[in-house]
């Protein structure tokens, strides 16, 4: 390749990958495949693009090409802090790489039990003997932990997932739960999707799909997940 021609090819990417940032949410997401298939490209502009993102953000486009390289490029990742790109402030103590990494890998089910651990620990000691969150326990989590585990669902999902995600849909049925659960793929045809092996633990699975939130016991563990305040402070989803 002569010099001109490699010039031409960097232009192409650099003005691919700020048309991508730039982007409208639809917009961005048709050239969701034109970025994977640029792998090659992004790897060698990848440590300036990357400075380029807040790292205390949410932008889910930073999240895309860090999954791309992950999957396609992954001696990029040798230089482990490319594995936990973004910040993820606890006031628990609590550390969230392991959740980062398996949402950088698309492990989408393991980050899922991870979710729910995570959960249990920020409710306290008794939620944790017990194995799950009571509704009532919700209000004293810690935001600034609620918001971390949120922002990395929406980054590393192309923003497809999230508490607040499932806030704003729930939002757009009205608020009712039962219309709720099919969008999101939660119910068919009136009857609960089985647990594991029935949920799609992928980017092809519905808006909202993830973070499961047991609903064995009743909505009131989810209403009060999503009308938390550092839920309802994202996007002006309040409820």
């Amino acid at each position: 390749m002569t010099l001109q021609e490699n010039q031409k090819n960097n232009d192409e990417l650099n003005n691919l990958v700020s048309k991508f940032i730039d982007a409208s949410p639809r917009k961005r997401k048709n050239l969701v495949k034109e970025i994977e298939s640029s792998a090659e490209g992004l790897y060698h502009i990848a440590e300036d693009l990357l400075n380029k993102f807040d790292r205390n953000g949410d932008d889910w486009a930073c999240g895309w090409i860090l999954q791309v390289l992950k999957k396609y490029k992954p001696d990029f990742f040798k230089d482990n802090k490319y594995n936990y790109w973004f910040s993820t402030p606890s006031n628990q103590g609590i550390n969230y790489e392991e959740m980062q990494l398996k949402l950088l890998e698309q492990d989408f089910e393991e980050a899922d039990r991870l979710t729910s651990s995570y959960l249990r620990q920020l409710a306290g000691k008794v939620a944790e003997k017990r194995g799950y969150v009571f509704y009532s326990e919700v209000k004293s989590i810690s935001g600034t932990d609620l918001t971390s585990i949120d922002r990395l669902w929406k980054i590393y999902s192309q923003g497809k997932f999230g508490f607040s995600t499932q806030a704003k849909l729930l939002k757009t049925v009205g608020k009712r739960y039962e219309l709720l659960w099919p969008k999101i793929g939660w119910k068919k045809n009136g009857i609960w999707t089985r647990y594991p092996s029935s949920f799609d633990w992928s980017l092809g699975a519905p808006d909202g799909h993830m973070p499961l939130v047991n609903q064995l016991r009743g909505v009131r563990l989810m209403d009060s997940l999503l009308r938390h305040p550092s839920i309802a402070e994202r996007h002006d989803n309040c409820l």
